[in-house]
């Protein structure tokens, strides 16, 4: 496939450049006038248009992008898309002012999903995520990590991570798994922290190994959830079996969790609503990559985390959805890069290179996905026509993907 009349061709950073670090954040290359040719389900070549090859200018498979601007897809390194049913009955209590963890001590938030996910068949949970990912794909996402989570038993966490084996075997794009059973404490388990730390430890985890389910262990490091140490045991354990670690680090507090990540040398540690100076000053020569979730903040009304600060102290930046039933009912990573500029005060630059190559870093896929170059997946999308790359961020109500590129092909979902 060969497309053509590109106004811009968006992020193309060398391949050896596998992330982004502070100030380079803001550097976003784009090819004005350009041609890419894809082959093999992979990017091939590219240029100018006034240096296009002969040979390939008459392919019969052409696209022309004429005034239209090709991105590489969206990377969601962070979402929890495999859930039972929506939370809307909480909305509700949300704009009346009762907080997240007031919804969760009246038996809502974390503990309703995993009532509701244990009720579900696996092919339940299997169609309904599949529909969210679908949707996912057409606004732009081309990878996505998603977490367990909502079982919080060993039977349900295993249903939870057969479902999203399966979606990685039917959907066109990479997915990454990510166990993530020390979300929340199931009331069995309320008073016996302990017990349920060796439930994963002993039981569950051996499990998901034997079947190769999770390629990272997550854990809810925050007050309320689980503690300092009991997230280090739990990493701990979870690197025995080949599970790297992320973490939901500094939502509602300074909880130490993002000082824990680094020290186990977390994949990225996420959320970092609340930060401080030992925070910054944690990631800034980390290469842990901090992951920021704009449309939580949105959603719950709480602090958005301090992305100027962290570019400023030289931290890894990326930026994910969290599409979860409780918290960001919303894959759209679209707005995302809106929020990231709107609320977080990037630059529209940097908000798509979190969303991209920072983003392809925080799975440890930015080798194959993230920027244009070639050898690299061709998982791309080519815009509407647009008067400037910061209208993708500006026009925040409106989805300005028109054509989603998967494996070299046109996806039609």
């Amino acid at each position: 496939m060969l497309i053509t009349n590109i106004k811009g061709l968006v992020g193309v950073h060398p391949k050896e450049k596998l992330s982004l670090r502070g100030q380079e954040l803001a550097d976003l290359p784009v090819l004005e006038d350009a041609w890419i040719l894809l082959e093999d389900g992979l990017i091939k070549d590219f240029g100018t248009m006034d240096s296009i090859p002969a040979q390939i200018s008459t392919l019969p498979s052409q696209i022309s992008a004429k005034g239209r601007y090709v991105f590489p897809s969206w990377c969601d390194s962070h979402t929890h898309i495999v859930f039972a049913a929506p939370r809307e009955e909480e909305f509700a209590l949300k704009i009346a002012g009762k907080s997240y963890e007031e919804i969760a001590a009246a038996g809502g938030g974390i503990l309703n999903s995993a009532r509701k996910l244990q009720d579900a068949s696996e092919d339940d949970l299997f169609e309904s995520a599949s529909a969210r990912l679908r949707d996912m794909i057409k606004k732009g996402t081309g990878a996505v990590e998603i977490k367990s989570g909502y079982g919080l038993s060993v039977a349900s966490e295993l249903k939870m991570l057969r479902v999203i084996q399966r979606l990685k075997q039917t959907f066109p794009i990479p997915i990454k798994a990510t166990l993530l059973a020390a979300h929340a404490y199931p009331q069995a388990y309320k008073n016996d922290h302990t017990g349920y730390i060796r439930l994963i430890t002993e039981e569950l985890l051996p499990a998901v190994a034997k079947e190769n389910l999770a390629n990272y262990m997550d854990v809810f490091c925050e007050q309320g959830f689980f503690s300092i140490s009991e997230t280090d045991e739990l990493l701990s354990a979870g690197a025995q079996y080949g599970l790297k670690p992320k973490i939901h680090a500094n939502q509602l507090s300074v909880s130490g969790g993002v000082q824990i990540g680094v020290q186990h040398h977390a994949v990225s540690v996420d959320h970092l609503e609340e930060t401080d100076g030992s925070v910054l000053a944690c990631l800034s020569s980390s290469d842990t990559i901090a992951t920021l979730l704009p449309s939580c903040s949105f959603y719950l009304g709480i602090p958005f985390a301090n992305a100027r600060g962290l570019v400023n102290a030289n931290a890894i930046v990326a930026l994910a959805s969290d599409y979860n039933p409780g918290s960001t009912p919303s894959g759209n990573m679209n707005f995302v890069v809106s929020l990231g500029c709107i609320k977080l005060k990037l630059q529209p630059q940097e908000a798509i290179n979190a969303c991209t190559l920072n983003g392809a870093a925080a799975m440890e896929m930015s080798h194959e996905l993230g920027s244009i170059a070639i050898g690299k997946r061709a998982n791309l999308f080519i815009t509407r026509p647009m008067p400037s790359l910061a209208f993708l961020p500006y026009s925040f109500g409106q989805s300005q993907v028109e054509t989603v590129i998967l494996n070299g092909e046109v996806y039609h979902g």
